[in-house]
């Protein structure tokens, strides 16, 4: 399931004024293996008890994590043709 929709989830239970806990209680049993984990669940409750309106998460700076550069794709390919017996 998306985050997004557990966060909406999560910001309906903040207006019902449903604790952390009876929150991501009710989240398990909607979405069970697939629902957030608490920590997360405890974090959003906690933003959105705060005032916060987006269910979005805010944007991160610098590059992400899994970014590639096709200059550096383009070395590992030429490197893997040169030498096939090359693995992860």
């Amino acid at each position: 399931m998306s985050s997004l929709e557990q966060c909406a989830n999560i910001k309906f239970c903040v207006l019902l004024e449903k604790s952390p806990s009876e929150t991501l209680e009710m989240l398990k049993k909607a979405y069970g293996n697939d629902a957030m984990k608490k920590t997360a669940v405890y974090e959003w409750h906690k933003r959105f008890r705060e005032g916060r309106a987006n269910i979005k998460d805010d944007p991160r700076t610098g590059r992400p994590s899994t970014s590639t550069a096709d200059e550096n794709v383009e070395r590992v390919l030429e490197i893997v043709r040169v030498d096939r017996r090359i693995n992860h």
